[in-house]
């Protein structure tokens, strides 16, 4: 019977919580906005990473107009 009881109360508990237990951002409106763009930044700043990693940022030969890629 305990286990029963357990068993009910922890999916009431999982089913009645939507999300995080601990949400990420902040309730606030202005600090959840500032903290939405700090993520976003990084999101950014993830992928010009990886463009450097894997050589993509290199200027390409097949731009119509001539741009030096190497050391001036």
């Amino acid at each position: 019977m305990r286990r029963l009881l357990c068993g009910l109360l922890l999916s009431a508990a999982l089913a009645s919580s939507s999300g995080c237990f601990v949400p990420i951002y902040s309730a606030d409106p202005v600090r959840r906005a500032r903290q939405l763009l700090f993520t976003s930044d990084n999101m950014r700043q993830v992928l010009d990473e990886w463009e450097r990693i894997w050589f993509l940022d290199q200027p390409s030969h097949m731009q119509p107009y001539r741009t030096h890629g190497g050391l001036l």
